[in-house]
């Protein structure tokens, strides 16, 4: 589903990335992990075309994003690919249900179906009491499951997160690992987590370590 070949990165003298080939299939949950400086966020951020390599390509199911320029890889993006961040990213001034719709409103979605799928994802996660509260009104357990929602509103291939339990408490830790691991089950999702957190690696279908740019 995911292909890349031949990926490196530099920034200067430093070589982040040095040749990295990888193959992720539907419907699996891959780990990376490694120390920091090992190049996972870059190869997370390369692999979510937010970053571009300096060789290599990266292809969605033969579409080599390379050639995607602008507005298309931006739409591209939009409905390909879902983020989860350690840090959730919520806007705060808007509701639970206001944040999870915006890729929905940026991939022209009606408001109707846009809000619709929207609770049907915050009640699966189980937030249907939170609809319009505002972050500031959430717990940190609660907001990342938010910003999962927001992930997943356009159906996206795959799902791209980076250190998403770094700043949860460890309750909110163990239940945000099995609910990727639901999700997988009931949305047929793809996920690719970068983590320090090895408990939550160990359970992944597929556990990668990076050292020095390349997989080991």
């Amino acid at each position: 589903m995911i292909r890349t070949s031949g990926i490196t990165k530099s920034y200067g003298e430093l070589k982040v990335l040095k040749g990295i080939d990888i193959e992720i299939r539907d419907r699996e949950v891959v780990s990376i992990v490694g120390a920091s400086g090992a190049g996972k966020t870059t190869l997370l951020q390369i692999i979510g075309t937010l970053d571009r390599p300096d060789s290599g390509m990266v292809f969605y199911n033969g579409t080599d994003t390379n050639r995607l320029k602008g507005k298309a890889l931006a739409a591209f993006r939009n409905t390909n690919i879902g983020f989860v961040f350690q840090f959730h990213h919520l806007l705060p001034e808007f509701t639970a249900i206001e944040n999870v719709c915006i890729p929905a409103y940026i991939a022209g979605k009606s408001r109707e179906s846009a809000e619709k799928r929207a609770g049907d994802l915050l009640s699966f996660l189980g937030l249907s009491e939170r609809f319009h509260h505002k972050p500031s009104e959430l717990s940190g357990g609660e907001q990342q499951r938010v910003a999962v929602a927001r992930a997943l509103i356009n159906q996206p291939k795959v799902i791209l997160a980076d250190e998403p339990s770094g700043n949860l408490d460890s309750k909110n830790k163990e239940e945000l690992h099995k609910l990727f691991f639901a999700l997988r089950d009931e949305f047929k999702q793809t996920f690719v987590v970068v983590t320090h957190d090895r408990d939550l690696a160990a359970m992944a279908d597929i556990q990668l370590s990076m050292n020095d740019g390349r997989f080991v």
